[in-house]
């Protein structure tokens, strides 16, 4: 499927966009896509080397990169970068708060210290984005603000009660800053995929079996990364609020909606399915294990 941005380029003629936790994954496919139709994009992430590789790519298709290596939740660090932006870029047109982390654990189980790592990150890296460059965007009487939650944040499934709260966050803020900046000709746009193919556990804390889980379903997702971009930068483009991807989320948004008791149901189910299949794949690696064993006496 093949999509280009020219209605949000043509909405900003100015293109300017700035993409936190674009060093992978849905971040760099975001970036590529705005970098072909010659957009000014701020890029973030925590990891250098990565981000370095993508400001090239942007070069490379006709994009100009302003590269920095941040983490978000470091609020001090994002005031500064987003002045910078601001004074290089001369203002902001989209701000995607794309940054963000997948755990999970069970409450009671998963540790205070890993709340308090996901809140920054999820939770606080978007507001602080939102705070920052907010007062830029209603000066300008223009812009735009595109928030990934998750599906998470309408289908709350156990054990990933840190994930879904901050996801759930990002949801409530975008639904309030909707109807908030109205009137500065300011859109909101949040972004509430299922599964697909990206890292974002990559730095998970949790449980072995909770990752083995998130893993499971990532590689089962039918949709890569370029196609979920694409569809928000279409979907953006047609001042959507709520955009939802993939049929699994949308079906989980109505049944919530129309059967809130089936619908908890449907969750228990889920989860039990996935625990099962997990069960089962690690009873099959550890007979692998113990026949390699037998082979080796």
């Amino acid at each position: 499927m093949m999509h280009s941005p020219l209605q949000l380029s043509r909405q900003y003629p100015q293109k300017r966009a700035f993409i936190t936790g674009a060093a992978s994954g849905l971040g760099e496919a975001l970036a590529l896509q705005l970098a072909s139709e010659g957009w000014q994009i701020g890029i973030t992430d925590i990891n250098e080397a990565d981000l370095q590789k993508v400001a090239a790519k942007i070069s490379q298709k006709g994009g100009k990169p302003l590269v920095y290596i941040f983490d978000v939740s470091d609020h001090i660090e994002y005031a500064h970068v987003a002045d910078d932006f601001l004074e290089k870029a001369g203002g902001i047109d989209i701000l995607f708060n794309n940054a963000g982390v997948g755990d999970g654990g069970k409450l009671g189980e998963y540790s205070l210290e890993n709340w308090a790592w996901m809140i920054g990150i999820n939770q606080m890296g978007v507001i602080y984005g939102c705070h920052y460059f907010v007062p830029a965007m209603k000066a300008q009487k223009s812009g735009c603000i595109i928030s990934t939650a998750s599906a998470a944040a309408i289908a709350n499934a156990p054990q990933m009660g840190a994930y879904n709260v901050t996801k759930a966050a990002v949801l409530s803020l975008s639904e309030t800053l909707k109807t908030e900046l109205y009137e500065d000709n300011i859109k909101v746009c949040c972004v509430m995929p299922w599964f697909f193919k990206t890292n974002i556990i990559q730095h998970a804390r949790g449980s072995e079996k909770t990752k083995r889980m998130g893993q499971k379903s990532i590689e089962e997702a039918t949709l890569s990364a370029d196609e979920v971009a694409q569809i928000i930068l279409r979907e953006a483009g047609k001042g959507k609020f709520h955009i939802i991807i993939t049929r699994q989320a949308k079906r989980m948004w109505w049944i919530k909606r129309l059967f809130p008791s089936y619908f908890f149901k449907i969750i228990r189910k889920f989860v039990l399915k996935k625990e099962q299949e997990l069960e089962r794949d690690l009873a099959k690696e550890n007979k692998a294990g113990l026949s390699v064993l037998e082979k080796n006496k």
